[in-house]
Order: C-alpha cells, then structure tokens, then sequence
C-alpha cells in the first residue's frame, strides 16, 4: 500500500518531492517539501517539545482517569480550548495533589503531540491547586462527599480515657509541637508518650500520617497506648493540606483508638478535626485534655475523704441513737431466756414421763398381742401395724414437743435422749417380734415332725384341742389332723362302762382285734362290713351299734387347714389301738398326759 503524501510550505530538512503537482501555480508553492504522514508527525512533534519544552498551564480538571497501568488520564480546559494531560505512573506518585473532577490547577510540563490521534498533549510533571478558592471549593465538596457517608457523626464518637496509661503523638519529631505536648503532660501528669514520626505537610505526608495511625492500632496490648494525638503547628491552607487528604480522615476514622485532633491554631479546621474523637484548638490544648491535673485529682479525692469521714461519723451516730432507743422497748434477755430455760424444763420432764407412759403401754399392748397370736404371718402383720401406728404417734409427740422447744439448747438435749429412747423401744420390739417368730417356727416345725411321725391332732368343728378323754361326748363331730391332711370322724361312746382293756371282757379277748373297753378305730363306717380281722366271734357288737370308748370314721380325709400352735410331746401310753397293732399293757396309768396335749397314736 502506497503511503499518501501531503504538501507543506515552509522551511525543512526534507528533501524535495520527486513529483510536484502539475496543478499548483508557479511562485512560492514552488519551493514546498514533500513529507509523508510519519516524516510530517515526528517533525511537527520535535518542532512543539522544542519550542514548549517547560510550559505552565492553568485550567479545570476533566474526566480525571487513574488507568491499571498506574498512570493519570484528564482533560484540562478553560472557557475557549481544551488540552489533554497525561501523568505518567512514576511522576503520579509525587504530585502533591489528586486529580479530582472541578479542580482548578496550574499544570507544570512539557508540551509533545501523539502522533496516534494527530493530537497534542501536556505531560505533566507536577500540579497545584490555582488558589486558595480552588481549595476551599475542593475541601467542601470532600467534606459533603464523607459526612454523607457517616463519618462525622457524632454517634460514632468514642469516649477519651480519664486517665490513660500512655499516649501515642503522630507528629513531626523536629517541630515545636511534640515539645508543647511532651512538656504540658509533664505538668498536669506524667504519662508514658509514644511518639510515631512523620511528615506533616508536602508530598507524601499524608499517607505516612495514615500508616503512623494504622500502625499504633496494630501494636500489642502491652505497647498501644490508649490514645492518640495527631496534629501539626499552625499554617496556612496548603501547609495543612495534608489533614484534609481523604486517606488520613479514613484513617481516624477505622481507629479502635480514640483520637485527638490538633492541627494548626483555633481558627485553623481540616477534615481530620470533624473525624476525631475530640478536637483540640491547639496542640498544648490537646496535651491538656489527654490528661488531667494531678494536684487536682489529690485535692478532690482528699476533699471527698473528708466528706467521707464525716458522712460515715453521721451515719453512724444516727445509728447508734436508733439502736439505743429500740433497746430500750426490748426486755432484759437474762429475764427472757430463764423463762424459757423454764419452760423448756418442764416439757422436758413431761416428754420423759409420756415417753415412759407410751414405751409401757406399748410394751403391755406387744405382750397382749403375743397371748393372742394364732398365726406367725397374722400376727406379724397386725404387730408390725401396731409398731407403725406407734411410732407414727410417737414422731408427731416428738415433733410437737420439737416445735414447741425449738430455740433452746436444751430442748435439743430433751430431744436427744427421746430419740435414743425411740431407738432403744424399737429395738426391744424387734428382738420381742424376731423372738415370736422364731418361737412360732419352732413350733410349726414340732408339730409337722410329730405329725410325719405318725401322731394325728384331735380337734373340735371349731378348732379347738381334745385334751381328755372326758370331754368328748357321745356323737360329737371331731376332726383328726395327719401329716397329708386331715379327716372328720364322730365319737361313739367315752367307756367308761367296759373292763380294764385286759381282753376279758363281754366284748371277748384273743386274736387281733380290739381290747375290750379301749374301742377301734376302722376305716369305714361302722355299718358297712364284716368285723375288723382278728378278732374273735365272742361278744361282737351288732353293726351299727356304738362300742363304747370307740371313734368311728364319718367321712374321707381332706386336706389339713391352719395347725394350731399349741404342741406337746406325744405318749404311747394311752392304750388306744392304731391299724392292728395291739394296746401295751398298761395303757390306763398315763392316759391323761398324752389327752392333754391332742395327740392319737
């Protein structure tokens, strides 16, 4: 592709064209050089950096563009013309003021064309605010800018330390202020001082006053101070510039500490004073407000333990008034506890005897109630709801008796022995009870081993024992009692009529029948059979007929009830014949020894 060229009239370095063109007239355009569009951008472009090497231009900043690459992009213009600016990365760094949309600057640099767009450009070097107006204007629109964000408001304020353990100063370490502060603390009250040192005005100061203030914050607990003290001497705008850079009033205000602010005189204000904990209108101001007046604090709290004392001697002798004439409504205490030592005698004396009275009569009652046991489970049971009942009533007296005493060391005493008494009755009535129930076993156990032994208990209908012979009647209903159970049978007769049992009877003697006069005891009814085997065919009664001192047998056995608990040592001594099994010779002499105890063998 064929580069196009462009006529230009004036004085070069170029060369003549090798074709001029046929249509331009004769006379000056003759002696014209021929560029191309590259030759003719690098000549206008030395022409321009040659002639407007160091320029200073005064405008408005326009879309202000901070690019990744780290350089600034803006438009500088007037009411007539505008002029593009470029900063590059490493000069952006130095300029002492950011580019913001509105700001009236005077811009320092170089002019030179960028040949790109057939454009010229400022590459700018350094800028400054056109004035004091530009910067108040600039200062207000930032102010709006971070108040509407929250960051003067006074909610987030916090509270200043009464008395701080240490303080930290972000300053400058050469000015008069760190010596203001370091000298009013001295006086008032001598605190630790932690001083971060900085740059407090031109390039640069700004972002070493945030990191001083950032870093005091990330100090350990036994190293951060408790406040902070940033400021600066007096100035003029520019000299205090640095206070109202957006970086610095952020700073203050994501401090965990508090922060005092002391720029400049009283009639100086930035930024970084509406952000602050508490604004000080001077440095020395602010020494004064970190700390208070140690002479004073002495006399204050000397002044407040005066009034101290003198409260606590008032108080007490109002106190002691009160209590002196409520002791005088109240009794003697002497009177008072020999009247209820008194009393507490006396119930003591009367809980001994009906303590005494109640272990009797239980006593009594127990001995009563062991006359009339008849079986160990009833008797247990009706025995051990008497004891409950008693000691029931017994532990309502004793606390009766408690209630009535309590306050007094000798109740306690009194209730003392009654509760070792209780236990000592209760013991006695357990070792009454175990004893009964042991007796009651044995007894059981006699009469089941007398029982397996062959003895049978002769009992009336009602449970009663037959102990004699002469107590039965003729056709009484009686009931024999064996080991496996227990029968019904009916006497016959008491014999009293017959001979002495020697076999010689009317009734006849021999064979294996009954003695004459003794009876037997068959194992059906009387009317139902043939004789019993062995005896003789002398004297038989008619069947049917009663034989005198015989039991017949009137219905089956059945199952033994409840064994009564009286047990005697059975005899065989009674002559009364069992099965076939003849009578011993004597059985008259100790008949009634072995009746008296209920037992048929």
């Amino acid at each position: 592709m064929t580069t196009p060229r462009f006529a230009f009239s004036g004085s070069s370095a170029g060369g003549p064209s090798d074709r001029p063109p046929a249509s331009e007239p004769t006379g000056r355009n003759q002696n014209a050089t021929e560029y191309s569009v590259s030759e003719l951008s690098l000549a206008v472009k030395r022409t321009v950096e040659t002639s407007f090497d160091f320029v200073r231009v005064r405008g408005e900043i326009s879309r202000p563009t901070y690019a990744r690459s780290g350089h600034l992009y803006f438009t500088l213009k007037d009411e007539k013309a505008v002029l593009d600016v470029v900063c590059w990365k490493g000069q952006v760094a130095k300029l002492s003021t950011r580019a913001e949309e509105g700001l009236e600057i005077i811009a320092q640099g170089r002019l030179t064309t960028y040949p790109g767009s057939s454009k010229y450009q400022l590459v700018l070097e350094s800028m400054e605010p056109a004035g004091e107006g530009a910067l108040l204007k600039l200062l207000e629109e930032r102010k709006k800018a971070l108040a509407a964000e929250g960051l003067f408001d006074q909610e987030r304020k916090q509270a200043l330390p009464f008395l701080p353990r240490s303080i930290g100063v972000v300053t400058s370490p050469t000015g008069a202020v760190i010596r203001d502060i370091l000298h009013r603390i001295a006086d008032r009250f001598a605190r630790p001082v932690r001083l971060w040192p900085v740059k407090v005005q031109g390039q640069g100061a700004a972002e070493q006053i945030a990191a001083a203030i950032a870093g005091f914050n990330a100090l350990p607990d036994d190293l951060r101070p408790e406040v902070l003290i940033v400021g600066r001497g007096g100035g003029s705008l520019e000299d205090l510039w640095a206070f109202n850079e957006e970086v610095v009033v952020r700073a203050i205000a994501a401090s965990r500490l508090p922060v005092i602010s002391a720029v400049g005189h009283e009639t100086d204000t930035t930024l970084a004073d509406f952000v602050a904990d508490w604004r000080a209108p001077t440095p020395t101001g602010a020494a004064e407000r970190a700390v208070p007046v140690r002479a004073e604090l002495l006399l204050a709290i000397e002044d407040l333990g005066l009034r101290l004392g003198r409260g606590g001697q008032g108080h007490l002798s109002r106190r002691s008034d009160t209590l002196q004439g409520l002791a005088r409504g109240l009794g003697q205490p002497d009177h008072l506890l020999d009247l209820a030592y008194q009393r507490s005698d006396a119930m003591a004396e009367r809980l001994d005897r009906g303590l005494e009275r109640l272990i009797v009569g239980q006593s009594q009652a127990v001995e009563r109630l062991a006359l009339k046991l008849v079986h160990p489970r009833e008797a247990l049971r009706a025995a051990g709801e008497r004891l409950i009942q008693g000691f029931e009533r017994l532990r309502l007296a004793c606390q009766g008796q408690m209630r009535a005493s309590v306050g007094d060391w000798r109740s306690l005493q009194a209730s003392q022995r009654l509760g070792q008494a209780a236990r000592r009755y209760l013991k006695r009535e357990s070792q009454g009870l175990a004893q009964l129930a042991a007796l009651m076993a044995s007894y059981q156990a006699v009469d089941k081993r007398a029982l397996e032994r062959g003895y049978a208990r002769v009992e009336r209908l009602d449970g009663s024992l037959v102990t004699q012979a002469a107590a039965l009647a003729a056709g009484q209903r009686l009931r024999l009692v064996f080991s496996d159970g227990a029968g019904l049978v009916q006497a016959l007769g008491d014999g009293s009529d017959n001979d002495d049992g020697d076999g010689s009877g009317g009734d006849g003697s021999g064979g294996d029948g009954p003695a004459a006069g003794q009876g037997s005891a068959s194992q059906g009814p009387a009317s139902q059979g043939p004789a019993n085997q062995g005896q003789t065919s002398r004297s038989k009664p008619a069947l049917g007929q009663p034989q005198p001192g015989a039991i017949a047998q009137e219905t089956p056995a059945v199952p033994a009830g409840d064994v009564a608990a009286k047990v005697g040592k059975p005899s065989n001594k009674s002559g009364i014949k069992t099965g076939n099994k003849p009578a011993a010779k004597d059985a008259g002499k100790s008949k009634d020894s072995d009746d008296k105890q209920g037992w048929l063998l």
